[in-house]
């Protein structure tokens, strides 16, 4: 079995639990430490020098928060050390790369801090429990490991053990997805939500999170040839800065066919 950097820092490290991730013990093993105060103009910062550093985080925010903070800092100190970086709260947590590719540095700290957050060695034991994909799911294990929902959800979307995606939307439309390799690539989510569901009035209306998951047409979701044949199950949250994240979990296998259904109705219609 192969290892991230994040995994591989863990086990140097002698962590094989969730309760056993010390951030700060972490960071203090890489050289850094970490301070928490009162920050203006950014929610996280790391000064260094040499092979030591200082990581700064604003101290008002909530303990996931923090903690994702200073594994995102970490991330920084192990990719992007010469580089300075201020990290406002816009920086941290958005996953902005799966929109805009996985190479910049907000992003690449992003995915560093989930994995030392939730590292697949310690979080695949702990889904073997779990035979389906919901926000119940998602904030037990959130809580298990000390971390917010949504790098909770990444994390257990990346895992490839479920038929699920994850679809982020602001003000403007779609931000960024995120769809397991067990999904076939022709799911592919529309850029504007659909009137009819229950994320547009998430988003527009209530503000405030569905109290469980619900059917919908796959069409609401889906701009393709035969999707009004199936339904899904819809679950929204909302997110800091007017944004919202569905968990969409897909029950028809027939969803899961490899096969572009649109190009089998385009066969027989000839």
């Amino acid at each position: 079995m192969s290892y991230s950097a994040p995994e591989r820092l863990l086990r140097s490290l002698g962590i094989e639990r969730p309760e056993e991730i010390d951030l700060e013990a972490v960071a203090w093993s890489v050289g850094a430490k970490v301070k928490y105060r009162p920050l203006k103009s950014c929610e996280a910062r790391i000064c260094g020098c040499g092979d030591k550093a200082i990581i700064s985080v604003d101290n008002t925010k909530i303990p996931q928060r923090r903690r994702f903070s200073v594994a995102h800092e970490i991330g920084h100190w192990t990719y992007h050390r010469g580089q300075l970086l201020v990290c406002r709260s816009s920086d941290i947590g958005s996953f902005g790369g799966f929109r805009k590719g996985a190479t910049s540095p907000e992003f690449v700290a992003d995915q560093f801090a989930s994995e030392l957050l939730l590292p697949a060695y310690i979080l695949a034991p702990v889904l073997s429990q779990y035979k389906s994909l919901n926000l119940k799911t998602v904030g037990e294990i959130a809580g298990a490991f000390k971390a917010s929902r949504t790098a909770t959800a990444i994390r257990l979307v990346q895992s490839n053990r479920f038929h699920a995606m994850l679809v982020c939307h602001g003000q403007k439309g779609r931000r960024w997805f995120l769809r397991p390799p067990c999904v076939p690539d022709h799911w592919f989510p529309r850029d504007e939500l659909d009137r009819e569901s229950y994320a547009f009035e998430t988003l527009y209306g209530s503000k405030v999170e569905q109290a469980r998951p619900r059917k919908i047409d796959a069409d609401a979701w889906f701009d393709r040839r035969g999707a009004e044949r199936y339904q899904i199950f819809e679950h929204t949250f909302p997110l800091p800065n007017d944004e919202i994240l569905t968990l969409l979990t897909f029950t028809d296998a027939e969803m899961m066919d490899e096969r572009d259904s649109s190009s089998v109705y385009r066969r027989r219609d000839h």
